[in-house]
């Protein structure tokens, strides 16, 4: 897979991806200790249905609107399910093509598939839905974003600005914190990176890490 680790931000940024494993590592032990191994199975259905396919409909994404939580009471939802199932997955079809495309790196592969998305009632606007089908398409390369994810974010320093092309920014940030994480990142992928942001940004108690200092040793 084609992957970008040249980072514009200096040694500053790259001390602050090194120092946000002291948080994510026990997140993510907090995230599999608490939360039920029952409760991405519908994510895993859906994911196994796009691998099959290639493709997810609007039963696919209205799955994923429950497992994301969000409200199906708004005209999106209306809009969505007035258009024929088979131009939904026209759509998706090319955004599932997009992510898989190793060619890209996976913030180049993000920024395809979201633009794609954007075609769909919706997903137009916000990436909490559209990353969950992104993330569907291509679980083992893309990740899920949502509010709590942006908040864990900000709290470690790391820049994310809601300025078009967030999603694409989002996965770069990722490949940033594997990069710099070095050994303590082995094994990791996006997703689990994404839901220890996820358990992060929900523990508002959690203390957050001091700046590093870059010219220390």
């Amino acid at each position: 897979m084609k992957t970008t680790t040249k980072t514009p931000y200096g040694a500053e940024f790259a001390a602050l991806c090194r120092q946000a494993w002291d948080t994510l590592i026990p997140a993510r032990a907090g995230y599999l200790a608490a939360v039920s191994p029952h409760y991405d199975e519908v994510f895993h259905d859906v994911a196994q249905r796009a691998e099959r396919d290639k493709s997810l409909g609007k039963a696919d994404i209205a799955t994923l609107v429950v497992w994301k939580r969000l409200s199906a009471q708004t005209r999106w939802v209306t809009d969505l399910m007035s258009l024929p199932d088979t131009h939904v997955r026209a759509v998706t079809e090319r955004a599932v093509t997009a992510v898989r495309d190793t060619t890209l790196t996976r913030s180049e592969a993000a920024r395809a598939g979201r633009g794609i998305l954007a075609e769909l009632p919706g997903l137009r606007t916000g990436d909490a839905l559209a990353s969950a089908v992104l993330t569907t398409a291509a679980p083992q390369r893309m990740a899920v974003y949502d509010r709590r994810v942006q908040h864990s974010l900000h709290t470690l320093g790391l820049p994310l600005t809601p300025a078009p092309g967030r999603y694409g920014r989002y996965l770069q940030l990722l490949d940033d914190l594997l990069h710099h994480g070095a050994a303590r990142a082995a094994g990791w992928s996006a997703r689990d990176i994404d839901t220890a942001l996820y358990w992060t940004g929900g523990n508002p108690s959690q203390p957050a890490p001091s700046r590093p200092n870059p010219h220390k040793p």
